[in-house]
């Protein structure tokens, strides 16, 4: 059986921001399986680093590192105090905050995402708590189609993960103004 050493494998946020053009904060994030797999989704989007809270969130295991498939070996992840202070003083290095919420004014493919920017993804069942949202700069939502008001964390996560990849990757006089 392999052994893994979760308190080895936390990264210093001040050692990620001055190079970050993207980077993915949780907000309440339980399940140990969509902390994998959006860690592993994040890494292949080009994500800078995860951003997990100290409380109330699922932290680095075994089962994370399983469904990461190997992103942890490329991708760091941050424990955070608060989730209000850190967006703020991530405000103050330049970096713009979008939060994915189902009531979110803009939708996610009509966004041009500044850079560098902070991508906040809320928990199961709760989404983004109420303070976090009011300390994003933009609020965007994925348009459904059917009952259900929303995706799961880690396929909403992929879906804007990409978007925002999509758009770093189009020549200038192709992006949305």
């Amino acid at each position: 059986m392999l052994a893994f050493g979760a308190a080895q494998r936390y990264a210093e946020l001040d050692d990620i921001v001055a190079r970050a053009e993207l980077l993915v904060l949780l907000d309440g994030v339980e399940d140990p399986h969509n902390l994998g797999a959006i860690i592993r989704t994040a890494h292949a989007a080009g994500a800078a680093a995860i951003l997990i809270p100290e409380r109330r969130a699922a932290g680095l295991t075994e089962t994370v590192a399983k469904a990461a498939s190997g992103a942890l070996d490329h991708l760091p992840v941050v424990r955070i105090g608060n989730v209000s202070q850190t967006l703020e003083s991530l405000k103050k290095l330049g970096f713009w905050i979008y939060g994915l919420d189902e009531r979110g004014e803009q939708l996610y493919s009509e966004t041009d995402y500044a850079k560098p920017t902070v991508l906040v993804l809320g928990g199961e069942g709760q989404g983004l708590h109420q303070l976090v949202k009011k300390h994003c700069d933009l609020l965007v939502r994925i348009p459904m189609a059917g009952a259900i008001s929303s995706l799961n964390v880690s396929v909403a996560a992929g879906i804007v993960l990409f978007e925002w990849r999509r758009r770093r990757l189009l020549p200038p006089r192709n992006r949305a103004s």
